[in-house]
């Protein structure tokens, strides 16, 4: 991991309050999915933490990041050509299967963008790919397209039902008859826990509140599922973890 100076070559809106930046960087070589990048953002002390959603080339990669508070609104008025600090990549990533020739990848709102680099290392290697996407309405849905293009199986799920299957993605895993055991996901809390209770084969990533990013100021530890007083960093040893590997 290392600090650097990347240059903005776009920043775009591209759903409900979520933005789409893509950044060069020669930090892109080293990034894996499941990983994020800490950004700096003017006038703000801590950096904010944002999933890497793919990695273009060698010098290029790009993430996708909803506008909450002040400091993702800053970022959403960075014009192209600008320069912004980023450090990484950081975290763990998404093991690769490749005896797993059927995978199901399962994402609500701002837990998609890191899934789309996993769908792309999967469909290089040729496996089938489903993707599940949660959304809370129709403006909000975004890359619904960008995985149909990848050669994905894609169903989408709102919970007002302006778009796709009424409800959450579990109710579209089970109006669209998906049946593959291995999964990853990425999202809210309640989903993953509703993915936990339905599957025990893959990965999931956490959504955590961080303060350093890099595992030093503890800030964002989860207990262990199974081994007594062990406590995991979500930065550091996750975002990562195995299905039923940590407490949330």
């Amino acid at each position: 991991m290392q600090e650097e100076k990347g240059l903005i070559l776009s920043n775009k809106r591209i759903a409900k309050d979520t933005y789409r930046m893509e950044i060069q960087a020669s930090i892109a070589k080293d990034m894996k999915s499941g990983q994020f990048v800490n950004v700096a953002v003017e006038g703000f002390m801590l950096r904010r933490p944002i999933s890497i959603c793919s990695v273009e080339d060698k010098t290029r990669f790009v993430i996708i990041y909803k506008v909450v508070g002040d400091g993702t609104a800053k970022l959403a008025t960075l014009r192209t050509q600008g320069i912004i600090d980023v450090f990484g990549p950081l975290g763990s990533s998404y093991p690769i299967h490749e005896e797993e020739h059927e995978v199901l990848l399962i994402g609500g709102g701002v837990g998609v963008p890191p899934l789309y680099e996993l769908a792309k290392q999967y469909r290089s290697r040729d496996a089938r790919v489903y993707v599940v996407l949660g959304f809370n309405d129709k403006e909000s849905v975004f890359y619904e397209n960008e995985f149909q293009r990848l050669g994905c199986h894609v169903a989408v799920a709102t919970m007002d039902g302006s778009y796709g299957t009424k409800g959450t993605v579990m109710d579209a895993i089970k109006e669209h008859g998906i049946t593959t055991e291995f999964t990853c996901s990425c999202g809210p809390r309640p989903m993953l826990k509703a993915v936990e209770e339905r599957y025990t084969r893959g990965y999931m990533s956490f959504e955590s509140r961080m303060a350093c990013g890099i595992g030093a100021c503890m800030a964002c530890v989860a207990k262990d599922k199974k081994e007594e007083n062990m406590y995991h960093r979500i930065c550091k040893e996750g975002p990562v973890f195995p299905i039923g590997k940590v407490e949330y």
